[in-house]
């Protein structure tokens, strides 16, 4: 799918064909937005533009030099935009492309940054005049929509504390489940978060980025400090829920293996009484004892019960 974008008198204008792509004066366009895009639309934009986006591969290297590089009158930036989806948080690969103003970018998911994006491009669109003022709004509403998923982890946290005193501290595999869910929610929105950092850092320093835009780029990375602490603050509750919760689990399971082991020394005395008198001896004068084996039971009782009241008496059941 393409999307191009330029100024048409005093409003901005859209067109998704890419035969009108030689229609629109140059200095006009200032964004050019490819998702999932065929083979066609981009050799053509890659072609008419003499840019070249970078593969998938490129834009998932670590390396600073992969990840942010500038030529004359030309930034290339490869980043991930982190997506939701029903199993959780996925990074989403988008190589983007500052040229003389223009902005280029290049993705294969539907990723609900530029969606935002755009309703504020299309809310105010006298205010967008270059592709650096798109970019910015794109940087600007990642960072809006990363304190908002924080927000959303902070809140299923606090509802599994919740479930935990609402059933009695009782903990089942699925709570277990979702505190390592969250961790690694929690871990790629961070990674996510530090790699649009070093996408600001980088910008500030570029000598191409307009000089105007700085103060806005610094803004944007002290916010992200701020997300920061947010996000490791979001760690030390799963990690203190995961102990407490692992606590409790080792509670319970001392409560099982405490009841089995008061089982078996109850039932020891009883066992050595018939024991005793489950030998096959000649001379054993109980045998002949007509009430022997009342008397027998009622002892094997007596210790049992003995056991259990001195466990009681010493508290430790």
């Amino acid at each position: 799918m393409l999307r191009i974008y330029y100024k048409k008198n005093t409003r901005l204008a859209k067109e998704t064909e890419i035969e009108l792509l030689r229609e629109i004066p140059i200095e006009s366009l200032i964004w050019v937005d490819l998702q999932n895009p065929t083979i066609e639309e981009k050799v053509t934009i890659e072609t008419y533009f003499d840019i070249k986006y970078s593969s998938e591969e490129e834009s998932q290297e670590i390396e600073s030099s992969s990840r942010f590089s500038e030529l004359d009158n030309e930034i290339i930036i490869n980043s991930s935009f982190l997506s939701v989806r029903e199993h959780g948080f996925e990074y989403s690969p988008v190589s983007i492309i500052l040229e003389k103003g223009i902005l280029f970018t290049y993705r294969d998911d539907d990723i609900k940054t530029f969606s935002e994006s755009v309703k504020k491009i299309k809310s105010n669109p006298t205010l967008y005049v270059n592709g650096y003022q798109i970019l910015s709004t794109l940087l600007e509403t990642c960072i809006d929509q990363d304190a908002d998923l924080i927000e959303n982890i902070a809140k299923e946290i606090s509802e599994l504390n919740k479930t935990l005193k609402a059933t009695n501290e009782k903990v089942d595999e699925e709570d277990l489940l979702k505190i390592s869910s969250l961790q690694n929610d929690n871990m790629l929105l961070r990674e996510n978060i530090i790699d649009k950092q070093r996408m600001l850092s980088a910008l500030l320093k570029s000598t191409s980025f307009p000089k105007d835009k700085m103060d806005l780029l610094r803004i944007m990375i002290k916010d992200i400090s701020s997300l920061l602490e947010h996000n490791k603050f979001a760690f030390e509750r799963l990690e203190f829920l995961q102990d407490t919760f692992m606590g409790l689990i080792n509670i319970e399971q001392n409560r099982i293996i405490k009841i089995f082991t008061v089982a078996t020394v109850a039932f020891m005395p009883p066992t050595l009484i018939a024991s005793i008198y489950g030998m096959n001896f000649t001379n054993m004068p109980e045998l002949n004892w007509s009430y022997g084996y009342i008397i027998a039971i009622f002892l094997m009782l007596i210790s049992s019960f003995g056991t259990i009241i001195y466990f009681k008496k010493k508290k430790w059941l």
